[in-house]
């Protein structure tokens, strides 16, 4: 369909209790105090039951299903000197980038098996991590990548010829980050898919690495860092946390591209003109690495990456960058004219920091965030049809996205959209010990909080209804604990009441309510949370405008016409929409000032 979607303007750091507009941030970065983390629920203890939701994961199931493994693992097959039994996929799996999928295609089996517990994906990951074994196995430094001619440019890197471009590394399509897709796909396999071979299979791959440079100096390596390698410092900081062995966390640092760090920890802002995701997931790392060290200098060097592309980058669906890279955080205007809007990849990763940043510190304004990026950006990035993915959201008024096709399209935003429909769950809840429940989103779902022996439910049509019920269950009524219940920022008001009592509670500094109680085998918490209509303004200021009910970025249908390779063939720039597009002096005008 067709539709015009405004970017929005987004507010700097104020207090959640007392901004009405989205994005309301609060200045986590300036505060001391020291918070205790809390912790994600596993994705199987959360059955989200919103129609809308089920349908896409379904569909998403079936994109995954869909695909060959055989043709996915068959670079890595070649690169071990195995016969593949069929011919690797074409599009960006046979120019260069061979082999990338494959590990977003683990990620995203295991996480929607744990979300879903369908048993055709654990059966299609086993397989799959199988396949990748044997590759491994005939391999004596146990190397596994699909990068063509891979073992002699490995060589290269080892004696310390490294010759990196943004795109390139020794005349290779981003081999790190590359790899980086395998070591995060087996950490995944083994962490959501529970498959215990991707386990030490990832660990002997961070050795292989670890070997691979053990004798390139820190200079040489940061020279490495130059092209784009995705997490890379976030997996060695996983394989850490995993093992304890502490030389997986000083390679972590190692992998950690000062080019990004040195102005976030001098609180400079020189993103624009980068690669938007080139940077997302160095962060990310910086973050993960921050947690495991208690380095509250790299942690607040994340959460000053994270108000810089939320406060100035941000329109209004959540996402963020033109043409793949950063704007001018004061001029927006590629942003309204071009057909390469906001990158569905940008916005994963972004949810991911945000994730990290939340569960160090929990504060709502993390959730408004999330919130709004996941129903508007993420969830739209799939077609409801066929399962498709997006790579660009134009936001030009009037224009129109392109989705994929399973068998001829391998982008980079295929590869996240694998992973992105399961992890509707992971966020709508967190714990701190069994003293705390966070109820952080409102999507319909059941909580099983098997370490304090209690289920939650929430019920409603939300975000189409702004009346929320949630029922605990305690099987132990002697217990004391606080139910912690996010005020969005978009409300202007929101009511709590408790067994048909309406309660006189306010949010606490963080922007929660809480109803600290012994809780029964039957209490029923009713929310409401008024929904109206609001108009954002660009962060630029430039006259363009979002309207919002709620949380929900509201569009209009402009018509199909014109709609030039809708669905993606197999050309290397197939992701764009390259149809004709409405001159922006055609688009619909609201006369009005802005007040």
């Amino acid at each position: 369909m067709r539709h015009t979607t405004f970017a929005g303007k987004t507010l700097r750091r104020c207090t959640v209790a007392l901004a009405a507009a989205s994005f309301a941030l609060t200045a986590s970065s300036a505060s001391k105090e020291k918070v205790v983390p809390v912790t994600p629920f596993e994705l199987s203890q959360v059955q989200v039951s919103s129609p809308t939701i089920l349908k896409v994961q379904r569909l998403a199931t079936s994109y995954l299903l869909g695909l060959d493994a055989d043709r996915l693992v068959s670079p890595y097959l070649r690169e071990a000197g195995l016969q593949p039994e069929v011919e690797s996929y074409t599009n960006w799996e046979n120019t260069g980038l061979d082999g990338h999928i494959c590990g977003h295609y683990l990620s995203g089996l295991a996480s929607m098996y744990a979300a879903t517990g369908d048993a055709r994906l654990k059966e299609r990951l086993d397989y799959t991590v199988g396949q990748l074994k044997r590759a491994q196995e005939v391999a004596p430094d146990d190397y596994l990548c699909g990068v063509p001619g891979g073992k002699v440019m490995w060589n290269e890197i080892s004696k310390g010829a490294i010759h990196a471009g943004a795109f390139s590394l020794n005349e290779k399509w981003v081999p790190l980050y590359n790899i980086h897709k395998t070591m995060a796909g087996l950490r995944d396999a083994y962490v959501y898919g529970k498959n215990n071979k991707a386990k030490d299979m990832f660990l002997k791959l961070c050795n292989w690495f670890l070997n691979i440079t053990k004798n390139l100096s820190d200079s040489q390596i940061q020279d490495m860092l130059v092209s784009e390698h995705g997490g890379l410092n976030e997996v060695f900081a996983d394989a850490y946390d995993m093992t304890g062995n502490k030389k997986y966390i000083a390679m972590a640092r190692k992998l950690t591209h000062n080019t990004i760090l040195t102005p976030l920890l001098r609180k400079e802002d020189k993103l624009t003109g980068m690669h938007a995701n080139t940077q997302i997931p160095k962060v990310i790392g910086i973050m993960k690495i921050a947690h495991l060290t208690q380095d509250s200098e790299w942690r607040y060097a994340s959460d000053e990456f994270w108000h810089n592309v939320v406060d100035s980058r941000t329109v209004s669906i959540g996402g963020n960058s033109v043409r793949e890279h950063f704007h001018p955080s004061n001029d927006f205007t590629s942003m309204i004219e071009s057909e390469q809007g906001p990158e569905t990849c940008n916005t994963l990763n972004m949810l991911r920091l945000t994730k990290q940043l939340f569960l160090e510190e929990p504060d709502a304004s993390y959730m408004d965030y999330y919130e709004r990026a996941l129903l508007n950006h993420i969830l739209s990035s799939i077609n409801d049809i066929q399962g498709g993915f997006v790579y660009f959201t134009p936001m030009r008024p009037g224009h129109y996205r392109v989705y994929s096709q399973p068998q001829t399209s391998m982008w980079c935003c295929v590869g996240s959209g694998l992973e992105n429909h399961s992890k509707y769950g992971e966020m709508i809840y967190a714990y701190r010990g069994k003293q705390e429940l966070y109820v952080n989103t409102f999507l319909p779902s059941t909580l099983t909080w098997k370490e304090n022996n209690v289920t939650l439910t929430q019920e409603g049509n939300f975000p189409w209804s702004d009346e929320v019920k949630i029922t605990v269950k305690s099987k132990k009524a002697d217990k004391i604990w606080n139910l912690k219940l996010r005020k969005p920022s978009w409300a202007d008001e929101m009511t709590v009441s408790l067994n048909g009592q309406k309660l006189d509670i306010e949010p606490d500094k963080a922007g929660f309510f809480n109803i600290d109680r012994t809780w029964g085998q039957n209490d029923v918490v009713e929310l409401r949370i008024p929904m109206s209509l609001k108009a954002e303004e660009l962060p630029d200021g430039s006259g363009f405008f979002s309207f919002l009910y709620g949380p929900m970025v509201l569009a209009a249908d402009m018509g199909k016409e014109n709609q030039l390779g809708l669905y993606a063939d197999d050309s290397r720039g197939g992701h764009i929409a390259n149809g004709p597009k409405l001159p922006l002096n055609e688009a619909p005008v609201v006369i009005s000032d802005k007040e």
